[in-house]
């Protein structure tokens, strides 16, 4: 799923911005993506404000489910 290593550093950075300098992909770019991730599960994983991103309880659950793959799946590549 295309969306994940982008909802992970959104998450962990807690900016669209500064997870979209990290994986080389625009803001509007990793936005898409989340909204498409949010969209596919039905569930807002984020909460937006003016005063940034913050994860949502659905995304505090999903990212603790995810976590464990994604550092296996970092771990293996490296």
């Amino acid at each position: 799923m295309p969306a994940l290593p982008p909802f992970e550093a959104v998450a962990r950075r807690r900016s669209f911005a500064i997870a979209a300098t990290e994986l080389h992909l625009t803001a509007s770019a990793v936005s898409h993506q989340i909204s498409r991730l949010e969209a596919d599960l039905g569930v807002r994983l984020f909460e937006r404000s003016a005063h940034g991103v913050r994860l949502s309880r659905a995304g505090e659950q999903y990212l603790a489910r995810i976590g464990g793959a994604l550092a296996a799946i970092s771990t293996a590549t490296e």
